[in-house]
C-alpha cells in the first residue's frame, strides 16, 4: 500500500481492498481497533453498476457490525436534490449519529453526492472516498469538492468537505467497460497539460499497457495524478488561485456535456480542444503543441468534436458556469508546455467561433 499525505489530503493506493482497515487505523491514530470500535454505524453509498461487480466484496472486508447500503441509479441523474434528501432520510431511519461514517464506493457521481450527504448530516459526519472509476481515482475523489446539480446547473449546491481519506484500489479499474475507462483518461491527460508536460510523453510511450489495464501502468498513472491533485489542493484548498488550473477543459465542456448527453470525460476532452483552438487564435501556443494534444487524443480515442447541439446554447451554458465572476466567462487556456492560465477577456463572438470550429460537420 502506497500513501500520499499532506496537510489537506490523505490518499492510500493499493491493488485490493484488504488494507482498508489498516488505512482506517492509521488515520484514526490507532493500531489494532476494528471499525466497530471507531464508528457506531456505517452507511455505504454506491450505484447499481458497482453493486453488481464489487460492493459485497468491499463490505465483507469492512467487517462493520452495523452497516446499511444505499444504492442509487448509475449516472449523473442521481446527483439531484431528491436523491440527496432520500439518503438523508435513510440515514435517520438507519440510526446514523455524529459518531457514524459515510463511505462512498463508486465513481464521481457517488463521491460528490455522498460527500455532500456527509457534510450536511447533523452538520457533518466522517466520510471516506473509495473511488472505483478512473475519473474518480485521479480527480473527483481527491480534494474535498462535494455537491449536487440543480437542473442544468452542475455542482452549484455543495460544500468543500474533506474525506478522512481516499482509498484507491487500482484493480477495480479492470471491471470498467472500455468507454468508461477512456472517459477517465481525459482527466489523466489533463494533468500533463496543466502541470507536468513530461507525463504526456509517458502516456504516449505506454499507451498500450495503459489501455490493456496492466497493474504497473495503472498504478503509475493513478499515483502520478493523485500526487499532482493533492499538491494543488494543499496549495489552494478552496480554489482561490492555483486550484483553478484543474478546470482546464471544463468550462467549454460543461455545455457540451449537458446538451449532447455525453460522459463528463468526453466533454472535458472536447472542452480542452476548444481551449487549445482559442489559444491558437490568441497566439498563446503554437501548432506543434496543439498537434501533440491531438496525437494523445487519437491514441486514447478521446473525442475532440461534438454534434447535435446548438453552438449558442453551448455558449449560454458557459455563461452560467459557477466559476464565472462579474459577468465574464473565466477560461483556463494553455499558454506553454504543461502550463495554463486564466483568461476572462475573450468576447462572445470569438468564443462562438471556436465552439463552431469543434462541431462535427
Amino acid at each position: 500500500m502506497e500513501k500520499i499525505k499532506n496537510k489537506v489530503c490523505s490518499i492510500f493506493i493499493d491493488e485490493s481492498y484488504r488494507s482498508f482497515n489498516k488505512a482506517l487505523n492509521e488515520i484514526s491514530g490507532t493500531s489494532d481497533k476494528n471499525i466497530n470500535e471507531i464508528y457506531d454505524n456505517v452507511l455505504v453509498i454506491s450505484d447499481e453498476n458497482v453493486y453488481k461487480t464489487q460492493l459485497h466484496k468491499f463490505i465483507d472486508l469492512l467487517g462493520a457490525k452495523f452497516v446499511s447500503e444505499y444504492i442509487v441509479p448509475a449516472g449523473e441523474g442521481s446527483k439531484c436534490i431528491d436523491t440527496f434528501e432520500r439518503i438523508l432520510e435513510h440515514g435517520l431511519n438507519a440510526g446514523l449519529t455524529r459518531k457514524s461514517l459515510v463511505i462512498a464506493v463508486g465513481g464521481g457521481v457517488v463521491g460528490d453526492l455522498s460527500g455532500y450527504v456527509a457534510a450536511s448530516y447533523m452538520r457533518g459526519i466522517d466520510f471516506i472516498q473509495v473511488p472505483t472509476t478512473l475519473l474518480a481515482q485521479v480527480d473527483s475523489s481527491i480534494g474535498g469538492k462535494t455537491g449536487i446539480n440543480l437542473g442544468t446547473y452542475k455542482n452549484v449546491v455543495g460544500a468543500f468537505y474533506q474525506p478522512q481519506f481516499t482509498f484507491i484500489n487500482v484493480s477495480a479499474l479492470r471491471t470498467l467497460p472500455d468507454d468508461q475507462f477512456r472517459n477517465g483518461m481525459s482527466e489523466v491527460v489533463k494533468y500533463g497539460f496543466i502541470y507536468d508536460y513530461e507525463f504526456i510523453d509517458y502516456l504516449l510511450e505506454n499507451s498500450e499497457d495503459i489501455l490493456d489495464k496492466r497493474d504497473s501502468a495503472l498504478k503509475y498513472i493513478v499515483k502520478k495524478c493523485a500526487e499532482i491533485k493533492a499538491n494543488v489542493v494543499e496549495a489552494d484548498e478552496k480554489e482561490g488561485g492555483l486550484r483553478k488550473i484543474l478546470n482546464f477543459g471544463h468550462t467549454f465542456g460543461h455545455g457540451v456535456e449537458k446538451l449532447c448527453h455525453i460522459a463528463h470525460g468526453e466533454a472535458v476532452s472536447i472542452g480542452m480542444n476548444m481551449a487549445f483552438k482559442l489559444s491558437l487564435k490568441k497566439n498563446l501556443v503554437d501548432k506543434e503543441y496543439y498537434n501533440k494534444f491531438l496525437q494523445i487524443c487519437e491514441k486514447f480515442h478521446l473525442p475532440t468534436e461534438f454534434e447535435g447541439a446548438d453552438e449558442k446554447e453551448v455558449l449560454n451554458i458557459m455563461k452560467s458556469d459557477k466559476k464565472n465572476s462579474f459577468s465574464k466567462i473565466n477560461m483556463m487556456l494553455p499558454v506553454g508546455h504543461g502550463k495554463v492560465q486564466l483568461f476572462n477577456d475573450v468576447d462572445d463572438d470569438t468564443i462562438l467561433e471556436v465552439i463552431k470550429g469543434c462541431k462535427h460537420a
